[in-house]
């Protein structure tokens, strides 16, 4: 994609993420977010054909610069200082996008979900950024005996999206240090 054409999703994808915050994805229309971005309504339906595609389209790229946050925080360290890094990227992102984790909370698990399909997809591609590193710290003998893994990851992505959406909305004084090691704490736990 183009500079420009980046640069308009992006102004779309944050237009959806204010007007989310207040009044949820259902009640949106093309021309809300057009004019919140400040871009024709044409432009939302010449990029994405609906507002459905553009939230589609807006879920994957959000959950794409998600994914990316935790890919950078991987690497042959320690599994459990990785880890530790990912949850902190997530925080940020989160700290960044506070509507992006409310819709993610809020669309994820209604059934059905106009976007359920989608997101799925998602968030087994975040699961799966998390798995390897409890994976790595499984082959370092450093999870008790019996632990799933494939549960642990979609636990860990549920605590850090959850944890985020109760910082961000019921204690945002609490600074994102802190809340990352409240929830290393809960990880430390889990590991030897």
């Amino acid at each position: 994609m183009s500079p420009r054409g980046e640069a308009t999703k992006q102004k779309l994808f944050e237009a959806t993420l204010r007007l989310s915050a207040s009044r949820g994805l259902v009640g949106l229309t093309v021309d809300d977010i057009a004019a919140e971005a400040k871009v024709a309504k044409g432009t939302v339906y010449y990029n994405f054909g609906s507002k459905d595609g553009l939230v589609d389209a807006l879920l994957r790229y959000g959950v794409g610069v998600l994914a990316d946050r935790l890919r950078t925080a991987t690497g042959d360290g320690d599994p459990m200082d990785v880890i530790e890094s990912q949850v902190d990227g997530a925080l940020e992102f989160i700290a960044e996008y506070p509507g992006f984790s409310q819709i993610l909370v809020s669309e994820m698990w209604r059934t059905p979900g106009t976007w359920h399909e989608t997101l799925t997809l998602l968030r087994e591609e975040i699961i799966s950024i998390v798995r390897e590193q409890l994976h790595r710290l499984d082959a370092a003998g450093r999870l008790p005996d019996g632990v799933q893994i494939q549960t642990a990851a979609a636990g860990l992505f549920g605590t850090m999206l959850v944890v985020a959406l109760d910082w961000q909305v019921f204690q945002p004084k609490r600074t994102r240090a802190d809340v990352r090691e409240s929830v290393m704490v809960l990880i430390r736990g889990l590991g030897r």
